[in-house]
């Protein structure tokens, strides 16, 4: 696997050794003793999520507040989608900005974002089968929405406004950046 840095210290882009040949392919989509090799620190992931979404369907920016955030490792298993961690360490040099991956069954690229992140992504594709390992189970309690079109992170997502398919969760209660609760 080749691990690579992004502009936001702490996010990964992860690109698999894929084998192919005529009976198809195969790749080590995890190693533990790898990735905590590469990212600096170990990190126990627990459980693993599936979603489907269909064209347009943005699902974000979402995160969990304080000792219930979440670290991610994402990918697609089918389609296309693009994948988007906002940095919410008020801390950090890079607070309010954004990375942005393509994610997809071609590429089958993976995406580490780790605690202190607001995490979306947003489908491309006629359909996508997004996957996902997190080292902190959901909670609803201080589960948070940054706004997925804040003016001041300003994601520039690639398909017109007027496609894009929210939840009214994510529609309605997303906060602006200056009105979130940030990570130290």
């Amino acid at each position: 696997m080749e691990f690579i840095k992004t502009e936001i210290d702490g996010v990964w882009i992860i690109e698999p050794k894929v084998f192919n040949d005529d009976r198809g392919y195969f790749f080590e989509s995890f190693k533990q003793a790898e990735f905590d090799k590469h990212i600096g620190y170990h990190v126990d992931f627990i459980q693993d999520n599936e979603s489907k979404s269909s064209y347009g369907v943005l699902r974000g920016l979402h995160y969990q507040e304080g000792d219930t955030a979440q670290a991610k490792l994402v990918r697609v298993i089918k389609g296309k989608v693009v994948d988007v961690a906002v940095d919410l360490r008020k801390s950090s040099p890079t607070f309010g900005k954004y990375v942005m991956v393509e994610l997809s069954e071609d590429n089958k690229r993976q995406f580490f974002v780790p605690r202190g992140f607001a995490h979306g992504f947003l489908v491309l594709s006629d359909e996508a089968i997004f996957t996902y390992k997190v080292d902190n189970v959901y909670s609803p309690q201080t589960e948070a929405s940054l706004r997925w079109n804040d003016e001041t992170v300003a994601v520039k997502w690639p398909i017109d406004v007027k496609d894009v398919v929210l939840s009214d969760k994510d529609l309605n209660k997303g906060l602006a950046l200056k009105d979130v609760k940030v990570f130290d």
